[in-house]
């Protein structure tokens, strides 16, 4: 009997050291999948600080003033005069929905269905 207790014992402890072992392996890839996620958002956030940058630089105004008086024949760009801009009282609102409910049911001469 004590051997047989001796040889559950070794395989439990065999089949342990393969279940920490499998776990162990395991763990180290969700590491390194972890580690690989942050590298590539870090990038991610590199690339959109140089876009922000770029964009920075290419809607500077002066940049974007000498661009429309160069292409002037082509575009045609003029400076907004006041007149330009509509007013509140202009602006063509959809008219509001009426309610779902349009015919009322009287709910108080039905007699109970049985």
């Amino acid at each position: 009997m004590r051997s047989f207790f001796y040889v559950m014992t070794a395989l439990t402890v065999i089949g342990l050291a393969f279940w920490a072992y499998h776990e162990n392996y395991e763990t180290q890839e969700a590491l390194s999948k972890a580690e690989k996620l942050q590298r590539d958002i870090s990038q991610a956030r590199q690339r959109l600080r140089v876009l922000n940058a770029e964009w920075a630089y290419l809607n500077r105004p002066d940049r974007l003033r000498d661009l429309a008086e160069i292409n002037f024949d082509k575009l045609g760009l003029l400076p907004l005069q006041p007149y330009q801009f509509g007013k509140v009282d202009q602006v063509a609102y959809p008219p509001e929905d009426l309610l779902p409910i349009t015919d009322p049911v009287d709910v108080i001469n039905l007699e109970l269905a049985e």
